[in-house]
């Protein structure tokens, strides 16, 4: 029996959270309602409560008031605590009297059915846990993690699993119920979140989400799971027993129902690759096979493959028309650019020539390609491109054809983009203009003023003097020289902060400077401005 209570003295944020929440299909029998403190202890006393969602800021107490109470009278309750406000205090108060989950609003239901979910499972282990007390069984409690530590072991271990006799001692060690002649059969499940899904924004609860779906789809009377766990980011390995013949087609059919699940729900792509069934002596070799598999082959997406059928492709790299792509950039041309390529690597699928090392081959000559292109326009395109967006893009493009060609789309639009900027010199002269009036006192030269704006500094140079009529250096020297009289006129800062502040570190060079400029030192140009200030009449 699992029963929730809703605390908030908001009439309609309690008919929402009732009528906007599939309890059924959280496993949740009776929800109460309440719109005080008060009201919610009376509940309390009198039923069964395991979920309390409860708003913190209520007029008649507070709902940390309220669960320090119910810490007080020992009821076990998973807290979930509503609110508007993101104060620091408030959530670490909740901390303190271990509350379940801290959710600022407004509401997002689907986020929310997911945190009460975890709630759920959270309030079912802990009666599982008081039962196994009570019935003296409480070594249960720990089978599944030592099961889990068991098959991790065996996952990331690369000597001291290695051979079936130690694989042997390890279970015996560990008291498991495992015999030499089991068969077991790894899925290795890659995720592709999309961008702004949970994966990307709350990866716990996205987590938490899939291994609800795994756990629910991998079912069947044929087999059993052992585990499901996390190797690397993103990168899982379900570990299934089976109790009769072993059956790769069962399992292909589950993936191909996974994988849409995936699509529709988790808002993600995935791909699953189905080791080989074997004796538990000989999984670490199969695992490890699977994984190096996993590690070298370039994956569609959306697609179940099968370790049998992995060959690792020594094939050699032959680059697409180079000099094509390159005439395609340099005519504007860059949805052309970015088809080609795609059939390119559609080829390469298509004959089963594409690994890891070709497509890295690939990459660097695509790279190089829009690298001159940029060079071409007087553009640092190392420059253009430095940053985590960059870094993050170019690391996952060899996780699938997909990813590279987000990548090579970013890398095009990126430049063409750019390109079109720097065609417009007014645009370029008035960011540098700006960049100069707001960081005068730094060490402005040519170079570092060129990075700003990703061009070469002898071309942006030429640039600024063809559309000011002046020297980059003279510019500056102006701007600094302008800005150091108002301040001589206008405060009664010292010169030398005065220099400081307009980029002049060297006091004695700002006055040499300043004198060749205005025709005075900058302490006789403060005396001469006071001097010709009309005295006030009173």
């Amino acid at each position: 029996m699992m029963n929730a209570l809703l605390v908030d003295d908001d009439y309609f944020v309690v008919t929402a959270l009732q009528k906007k929440i599939d309890w059924k299909s959280l496993s949740i029998d009776i929800v109460y309602t309440a719109n005080s403190v008060a009201h919610a202890q009376d509940i309390l006393q009198q039923h069964s409560v395991q979920i309390l969602i409860s708003d913190i800021e209520m007029p008649q107490g507070s709902g940390l008031e309220l669960l320090a109470w119910i810490r007080e009278e020992h009821y076990s309750v998973q807290a979930i605590f509503l609110t508007n406000y993101a104060d620091f205090n408030y959530a670490q108060k909740a901390i303190e009297l271990q509350s379940f989950e801290y959710f600022l609003k407004p509401i997002e239901f689907d986020k929310l059915s997911l945190i009460i979910q975890k709630a759920v499972a959270r309030a079912n282990e802990h009666q599982t846990k008081e039962k196994a007390i009570r019935e003296g069984y409480f070594w249960k409690k720990n089978e599944k993690k030592i099961t889990e530590h068991f098959w991790r072991k065996l996952i990331m271990e690369k000597t001291s699993l290695s051979k079936p006799a130690a694989i042997v001692h390890a279970v015996n060690e560990q008291n498991l119920s495992y015999q030499t002649n089991d068969i077991f059969l790894p899925v290795l499940i890659n995720i592709f979140p999309y961008d702004r899904s949970l994966g990307k924004e709350d990866k716990d609860l996205f987590d938490f989400a899939l291994l609800n779906v795994l756990f629910e789809l991998f079912q069947d009377p044929s087999f059993s799971i052992e585990a499901i766990l996390e190797y690397k980011e993103f990168n899982w390995v379900a570990i299934l027993k089976w109790k009769h013949s072993p059956d790769s087609h069962i399992i292909e059919g589950i993936c191909s129902s996974f994988i849409p699940k995936a699509n529709k729900f988790l808002k993600c792509d995935a791909c699953c690759n189905i080791a080989i069934s074997s004796r538990l002596e000989e999984t670490h070799p199969v695992i490890k096979h699977l994984i190096h598999m996993n590690e070298e082959i370039i994956k569609s997406r959306n697609q179940t493959i099968f370790l049998e059928h992995y060959r690792q492709n020594e094939a050699a790299y032959t680059p697409p028309d180079l000099a094509l792509l390159d005439e395609l950039l340099n005519k504007d041309n860059p949805i052309t650019f970015l088809e080609k390529t795609t059939q390119y690597l559609q080829n390469l699928v298509k004959n089963q020539v594409l690994n890891v090392s070709v497509l890295s081959l690939f990459r660097l000559d695509m790279v190089q390609i829009v690298y001159s292109f940029l060079k071409g326009k007087e553009i640092q395109a190392h420059k253009l491109y430095f940053g985590r967006t960059n870094d993050q893009l170019f690391v996952q493009s060899l996780n699938s054809i997909e990813d590279m060609e987000k990548y090579l789309k970013y890398l095009v639009i990126t430049a063409m983009e750019y390109r079109d900027f720097v065609t417009q010199p007014k645009s370029v002269v008035e960011e540098i203009k700006q960049y100069i009036h707001t960081h005068l006192g730094n060490d402005l030269t040519r170079i570092s003023l060129a990075e700003i704006v990703y061009l070469n500094p002898d071309y942006l140079a030429r640039l600024f003097k063809k559309e000011t009529g002046i020297s980059l250096g003279t510019y500056i020297l102006q701007v600094r020289i302008k800005v150091a009289k108002q301040l001589l006129e206008t405060t009664n800062l010292s010169v030398n902060t005065i220099s400081f502040k307009i980029g002049h570190a060297n006091y004695s060079h700002f006055s040499k400077i300043f004198k060749q400029e205005i025709g005075c030192t900058p302490n006789e140009y403060r005396k001469n401005q006071q001097d010709s200030k009309p005295v006030p009449r009173f």
